[in-house]
């Protein structure tokens, strides 16, 4: 008896839990994904789709390679982060894209902000990082924000005015 009708899952190549690509961590060519790549992927999937859409329809508009229950762990993943909505139908789920890529890279960032003790430390040396261009950028959006009505000011901790 094979490992596969013992439902011990193993792929017709015989590694244990990788996608039909390569899997897990890396894609198809042997490279491995970038942090939040297969995310990313499984978002502009579902901004391009028609309306609300299910899981397997995102797995197959990404080329059917990648194993279903990647395409759910993805799309619960960014259900949790509020990237995308969900709407039971029967026993599945249709999807929809509630943020975009800008969306998804402005919570990482976030998430990465928030586990940080020093929140003035990380903005100082994110900020002096940036490029001249990005720099002024960034002024001209805290500011446009901070013109709108009802913009919310925090003092120099982080807490709300």
């Amino acid at each position: 008896m094979t490992d596969q009708d013992q439902g011990l899952g193993r792929s017709r190549d015989g590694d244990r839990g990788r996608d039909e690509d390569g899997g897990g961590e890396w894609g198809a060519r042997g490279r491995r994904r970038g942090q939040g790549e297969l995310e990313a992927q499984v978002l502009s999937a579902l901004r391009a789709a028609p309306g609300p859409e299910t899981a397997a329809w995102v797995r197959a508009y990404l080329g059917g390679t990648l194993a279903y229950t990647t395409v759910m762990t993805i799309l619960t993943r960014l259900h949790a982060k509020r990237v995308v909505t969900r709407e039971r139908v029967g026993r599945s789920f249709l999807w929809t894209a509630a943020a975009d890529e800008a969306g998804l890279a402005a919570h990482r960032m976030r998430r990465v902000l928030d586990g940080e003790t020093d929140r003035e430390a990380v903005l100082m040396s994110f900020v002096s990082g940036l490029s001249a261009r990005d720099e002024e950028l960034l002024r001209a959006l805290l500011n446009d924000a901070h013109d709108e009505p009802g913009s919310r000011t925090e003092d120099r901790d982080g807490r709300e005015n």
